[in-house]
């Protein structure tokens, strides 16, 4: 059995499969999500959406490309009016600038599809303490499960 449903989000697939970075920082966390991609299929669900497809397909031809492959037999959640409403719920709650539309909509994603994870490196608008807070006020007034919010490094196994 496994231990439940994964939404991936766009950055993790974009730190899979980047070349090495100069920045240890960044290093660091490609290489954590290199050994996490290598467990995560045995023990979890995944699954992505359209909002990941359309942002892995963006860039570079082939590392678009690259990207596509490697996320191409995740099922496919689906975007729709309920995480629509979700997401512009998210936009005036968190406060969010326009342009940040997306992060907001991933995060309805896997609360709508009742996914257990959702696992990101975007520290900033999606993996941060106080915007997890303000998800969890929001889904709990909604009648929604919010989804644990975490990056790879926070969903390795226990050794």
């Amino acid at each position: 059995m496994k231990n439940g449903s994964v939404y991936l989000e766009t950055t993790v697939v974009s730190y899979y499969t980047a070349r090495p970075s100069r920045d240890i920082v960044q290093l660091a966390h490609q290489e954590i999500t290199r050994r996490w991609w290598q467990l995560a299929h045995r023990r979890f669900d995944l699954f992505i959406s359209e909002l990941v497809i359309e942002e892995a397909s963006a860039g570079d031809s082939n590392a678009a490309k690259h990207r596509l492959e490697v996320i191409s037999r995740f099922p496919m959640l689906q975007l729709n009016e309920a995480v629509e409403g979700l997401t512009v719920a998210y936009m005036n709650g968190l406060n969010l600038p326009a342009k940040y539309a997306r992060d907001a909509a991933h995060v309805a994603v896997a609360a709508i599809h009742g996914m257990d994870y959702l696992v990101t490196w975007n520290c900033t608008h999606i993996a941060n303490g106080e915007i997890i807070r303000k998800i969890m006020r929001i889904n709990e007034q909604l009648g929604y499960a919010t989804p644990i919010i975490c990056t790879p490094e926070e969903l390795m196994p226990a050794k």
